[in-house]
């Protein structure tokens, strides 16, 4: 490859909802310079309105929050044809910084970082250029006033997936891991605790959460969003102790989870719905759902109809409330499920967006 990343806008590429797993872009840029966009193309010349985007490790089929992410761009370039969409992915956490300096240098509009890894080396890129306008998802903005961040409450939709876990389980044991202990992988893990321990309150039960204190804050991680082997042993080893329903916070890892599941265990996906962005539709009991897509969507479709003022740096945060979060249907396990178990679910769902139930992480956006 050459010095230099060339960045082509993206046309009409859409993200694969069934994707074998050789496929996956996970693994596909094996050199170590930042990767390129897919050729596309797009509304032309110098009136459009470049929204660039820069990838976490996982790549932009990672079928979690790299491609949802995406999905939201292609979705404000459909409402808009003005809009020019393009991304950057970086393979390795060493190519935030260079992938987004390059960015400011192509007569981009609107930058979007994806994933709290790369909070660090966004607000250093948007002070240099403090008239581009970024974005990150899942971090804040480090009081960076063109920054707009878009997080999440997600412990509160990963508490009705916990109390669903807890519900559905056999053995009485269910388990989670992460990709990296950071806030917006452990955000699930409280949420997911919390709801195990409300079913458990409710039913007299005790069933036991595997992988995740969260009195401790402290539990099981194959330390990157890749590694599908990684994924595939720490379900096998929570598997191996009893659980028959596990929740992977771990982006494209996670699949070495779905890939081994079935007659072992089932699984809980996050992210995007994973029915709609994965070919293990038949092992997924439900998904934990960060709606970035409809997040992203709406930031750069106002970013683009107000080019040139900055968007108000308070951000964006979903919740059950605004269907920033949620839990996904249940697809091909929906009659397995007790109707009682559903009802249950709604109504915890309900005393959430009322605030009778508050569901506390330490990893919540404030």
């Amino acid at each position: 490859m050459g010095e230099e990343t060339v960045l082509r806008p993206v046309r009409g590429m859409k993200i694969a909802a069934v994707a074998a797993v050789s496929g996956l872009a996970l693994v596909a840029a094996a050199c170590s310079k930042p990767a390129e966009s897919p050729t596309s193309g797009s509304s032309s010349g110098g009136t459009a309105y470049k929204a660039c985007m820069v990838t976490d490790t996982g790549g932009i089929d990672d079928h979690s929050f790299n491609a949802s992410t995406w999905a939201g761009f292609q979705k404000a370039k459909s409402a808009n044809s003005a809009i020019d969409i393009s991304y950057v992915s970086s393979t390795s956490m060493d190519q935030y910084a260079p992938n987004l300096s390059n960015l400011a240098g192509k007569s981009c509009n609107y930058i979007q970082s994806v994933g709290g890894l790369m909070g660090d080396a966004t607000v250093a890129a948007a002070k240099a250029n403090p008239k581009i306008q970024y974005s990150i998802v899942d971090n804040g903005n480090g009081d960076q006033a063109n920054i707009f961040p878009i997080q999440f409450q997600t412990q509160q939709a990963a508490y009705l997936a916990g109390y669903l876990a807890a519900g559905y389980s056999k053995s009485g044991k269910v388990g989670t891991y992460g990709g990296m202990k950071i806030p917006p992988v452990t955000i699930f893990m409280d949420g997911f605790v919390d709801g195990v321990k409300k079913y458990n309150e409710v039913h007299g039960k005790n069933v036991q959460v595997l992988g995740w204190d969260k009195d401790k804050q402290d539990g099981l991680f194959t330390n990157d969003f890749v590694k599908q082997d990684a994924g595939k042993q720490k379900s096998d080893a929570l598997a191996g102790q009893g659980a028959d329903v596990i929740m992977p916070v771990a982006g494209g890892a996670g699949l070495g989870t779905a890939a081994n599941a079935g007659s072992k265990y089932v699984v809980i996906w996050v992210d995007a719905d994973g029915c709609n962005t994965t070919q293990y539709c038949s092992v997924i009991l439900s998904t934990v759902v960060k709606n970035s897509t409809d997040g992203v969507a709406d930031a750069v479709s106002k970013a683009a109809t107000q080019n040139g003022t900055l968007l108000t740096n308070t951000g964006f945060q979903g919740t059950l409330a605004n269907n920033g979060v949620s839990l996904a249907p249940y697809h091909e396990f929906d009659s397995k499920i007790d109707a009682a178990l559903k009802a249950e679910i709604e109504g915890l769902k309900a005393d959430i967006i009322s605030g009778k139930i508050t569901v506390s992480s330490p990893a919540q956006p404030k």
